[in-house]
């Protein structure tokens, strides 16, 4: 007996404020919604194919009533493929990314950023050739 990961939620305030921006970062699409509920990927799931082998796992961001409070103890990591780490910092910003600090300090080869509701993520080094 198995498991598949499958989903990563997120708790929000705005499950479409921040599915599109999620969306222009992984260059993903939603691919289910329902009131107060976005699930975002870059394939549609279906049961045979998890079951099948593993996939990659989609976003759902749900809205909560509460608001974030402490630092993420779980977060994303994002690696540019077409860019240096950068330039892909800088069109997160433009798309209403912030950069952070957590503690990680100042000589790290990642950047420490934050979407719109102040999830943390990191940027990695790029993978461009």
């Amino acid at each position: 007996m198995t498991s598949r990961f499958t989903e990563l939620v997120v708790d929000c305030h705005d499950p479409e404020r921040l599915a599109s921006f999620w969306c222009a970062v992984l260059d993903f699409k939603v691919i289910d919604r329902s009131e107060g509920r976005v699930e975002i990927g870059s394939w549609v799931p279906t049961v045979e194919e998890v079951r099948a082998s593993q996939m990659p796992p989609t976003l759902q961001f749900i809205r909560v009533p509460e608001g974030k409070t402490a630092k993420n103890r779980l977060h994303l990591d994002v690696s540019p493929i077409d860019g240096t780490t950068a330039d892909e910092v800088t069109r997160l910003l433009g798309l209403g990314a912030t950069t952070t600090d957590v503690g990680q300090g100042p000589d790290r080869n990642w950047v420490v950023m934050a979407d719109p509701e102040g999830n943390e993520f990191d940027v990695l080094r790029t993978l461009a050739p």
